[in-house]
């Protein structure tokens, strides 16, 4: 790895966990506005779920595209431009005057923030040693948590509520555009062997490691977990458990708090224990969560549930080893954006398009359990993954040092 003089690292982190947390608001907002738009032009809750998934779609295809071109070209002549870009499409969302033209537009948008999260986790891998490699990429990955489940609804609800919804789109695309011109002056492009094979080589020899292929399913479960359980848990916790909308907020907030708290500081675990032991103990946690919800008795201890809630709350920190420590130490330098990419891909498409579909299915004919199931399915099928995984800590050096291994090896 590149020698990286002192100081360089923190700010790096910390530009990274500010683009991140960009990345989710612009990604989010649509969401956070969702009953203001609804009413603005005149759709319902299904033409808001388009509008979802028509954003994870694009995503997921341009993470792994511009993540294969950015470990061909470099990273900051892929990510300057997506960051400006999504901002761009992020202020014009609140030009649309109706239901096509804002898909159209969030389709654009979700183009543009899929490389940034491929790019970003790149960056921080190049330039961390191993030895912080996990605590850094928690601390960058947190900022998913913190925004899309704290900050975010606060901010653009607050917003659209003083001087309207399309206000608050434009507003949540002024970061970016700050962050990417800071990006571009800051930001040391990694000193890469760039290779002159075709992409489509990279991609077949990229296709043969096995955590790859391990971390694109796990991304899946990982997404199931994670969508399932935050589209259906409010409605069972109202409508079942005869709870009222406030004791949802407080659980499911309880949920954030905890993605953030264990998501920041939780992969650092890995970087002492290795990232097979730290991902089965956070996959096996994670599987307990929806599970609480479950049991009628813990509605009456709501302290002891939110506690219980918190403490389980760690599928940020799988999320952080299966979408970018693990595929990103399971390949030689230049294949690590598109292994990032190609996992986020498989999360994107198999779990947030998926999973939210299939839960629904679920429930109409099950009940509001079922996906709570589902979500806690998708946990195990990520421990299942685990089990089965290489340790990446104590090989990654090798990677650099040594020459491209033979494909077969995983």
């Amino acid at each position: 790895m590149t020698k990286i003089k002192a100081g360089y690292e923190p700010r790096l982190v910390i530009l990274m966990f500010l683009g991140i947390g960009t990345v989710m608001l612009d990604r989010m907002a649509q969401l956070f506005l969702g009953p203001y738009i609804a009413k603005a032009l005149a759709i319902g809750p299904a033409q808001i779920g388009v509008l979802a998934a028509g954003v994870s779609f694009a995503w997921a295809i341009s993470s792994f595209i511009f993540g294969l071109l950015s470990d061909r070209v470099g990273r900051k002549p892929v990510l300057i431009p997506a960051m400006i870009l999504f901002s761009l499409f992020s202020a014009v969302s609140g030009l649309a005057q109706n239901f096509g033209q804002l898909l159209l537009i969030r389709i654009l948008l979700g183009a543009a923030e899929g490389p940034c999260w491929t790019v970003i986790a790149a960056l921080v891998a190049e330039a961390t040693p191993q030895e912080r490699r996990g605590r850094n990429m928690g601390i960058v990955i947190s900022a998913a948590a913190l925004v899309g489940g704290g900050l975010g609804p606060i901010l653009t609800t607050q917003i659209a509520s003083a001087v309207g919804w399309r206000w608050a789109f434009a507003v949540a695309g002024i970061p970016g555009l700050v962050l990417a011109l800071i990006m571009l002056v800051f930001v040391r492009e990694p000193q890469k062997h760039l290779r002159s094979e075709p992409a489509k080589t990279d991609l077949g020899r990229l296709l043969r490691y096995r955590n790859v292929w391990l971390c694109i399913f796990a991304a899946i479960g990982q997404a199931t977990w994670l969508l399932a359980f935050n589209v259906f848990a409010p409605l069972y916790i109202t409508r079942v458990m005869g709870q009222s909308p406030t004791m949802a907020g407080f659980l499911i907030g309880a949920s954030g708090i905890g993605a953030f708290v264990l998501g920041f500081c939780g992969p650092a675990v890995s970087d002492k224990i290795g990232r097979r032991p730290a991902l089965l103990v956070a996959a096996a946690l994670a599987m307990l969560m929806p599970l609480l919800f479950l049991v009628p008795g813990l509605y009456h201890m709501t302290g002891l549930l939110a506690a219980l809630i918190f403490l389980t709350a760690t599928g940020s920190i799988t999320a952080a080893l299966t979408l970018t420590i693990i595929p990103a130490e399971s390949v030689p330098p230049s294949l690590k954006g598109a292994a990032i990419g190609l996992a986020g891909m498989g999360g994107e498409i198999g779990g947030a398009l998926c999973g939210p579909m299939l839960g629904g299915v679920l429930a109409q004919h099950l009940g509001l359990a079922a996906p709570l199931m589902l979500a806690s399915a998708g946990m195990v099928l990520v421990l299942l993954l685990g089990l089965a995984m290489r340790e990446t800590r104590q090989i990654h050096a090798s990677l650099h040092d040594a020459p491209v291994p033979a494909p077969r090896e995983g």
